[in-house]
């Protein structure tokens, strides 16, 4: 079987805070070498898939999330019959999004669960991935000429990958995720970010929100990992709260587009920070 080039593994979903477009930057500032690998909020796993590490602990707290990266190991011919069957409609898109509003949505099996978050991923506004107060996936049809729905060969490699390497997936808590580092792994954290102002939150990700508290809470972590021995990088928004929360550490400022808003005037240009415990 054809291994994986880091040229084949990309993204199957677009998700808030990806970071396809700052890689070039992130990769400046890999660790040289490492053990295993820990990304507590995976996302889209642009960083994971760029690195393609052969031992890796993959975890966010989105379960249907982390469902679709579980199906691509386990079950990913089905997935691929499954998606086969979804179309670019915008009834049909309805019908689609509003059956986590039924009771009958709780017997979907995994495939299926899997199946419907990557068609609406590729077919809703903007690829925002947003539910509201009671959990229901909330984003109107996107009305996209020819949504690549079926990406059959980008799919098969990352299970190729998932299945060829040793990756363990998990969907708990981050600090719970990163239990086991130890000394010489690598640990890289992209949270929600720190909001830039007060209407730039993103709250619909999950059901629990991610604010100062768990941003301090973050950076106790950071710290105890870095007493352990690991390599620490984390992404932030370049806020004043964030440097001064990583104030003994290496910052690095750096620009990115924010491609995912729900808002047009909220894309463009921002301040980022990289903050790391090594040189």
């Amino acid at each position: 079987m054809e291994k994986n080039s880091p040229l084949q593994l990309q993204p199957f979903l677009k998700w808030a805070g990806g970071k396809r477009q700052l890689l070039p930057t992130i990769r400046r500032y890999i660790p040289r070498q490492f053990s295993t690998y820990y990304e507590p909020f995976v996302g889209a796993g642009a960083v994971l898939y760029a690195l393609h590490p052969v031992k890796a602990v993959i975890n966010d707290i989105n379960t249907e999330l982390i469902n679709c990266y579980r199906v691509l190991k386990e079950a990913p011919e089905e997935l691929l019959q499954d998606l086969a069957q979804h179309k670019n409609d915008v009834e049909y898109y309805y019908q689609i999004r509003d059956q986590d509003r039924k009771s009958s949505f709780k017997h979907f099996s995994a495939v299926q669960r899997a199946s419907r978050i990557i068609f609406l991923n590729k077919t809703c506004y903007n690829g925002l991935f947003r539910v509201n107060s009671a959990g229901h996936f909330n984003v109107p049809f996107g009305r996209y000429k020819n949504p690549k729905i079926l990406d059959e060969q980008g799919l098969k490699a990352v299970s190729r990958y998932l299945n060829e390497n040793k990756v363990e997936i998990l969907n708990t808590d981050f600090e719970r995720a990163v239990d086991l580092g130890e000394k010489g792994d690598f640990v890289y954290f992209d949270p929600p970010y720190d909001p830039i102002s007060d209407t730039s939150s993103f709250t619909g990700y999950s059901l629990n929100g991610f604010g100062r508290e768990e941003q301090r809470r973050l950076r106790k972590v950071f710290g105890e990992l870095d007493k352990k021995g690991c390599y620490v990088l984390l992404s932030n928004s370049a806020t004043e709260f964030i440097c001064d929360l990583y104030k003994d550490y290496k910052i690095v400022t750096v620009s990115a587009n924010r491609a995912i808003n729900s808002k047009a005037d909220g894309r463009g240009k921002i301040d980022e920070v990289l903050v790391m415990n090594y040189d």
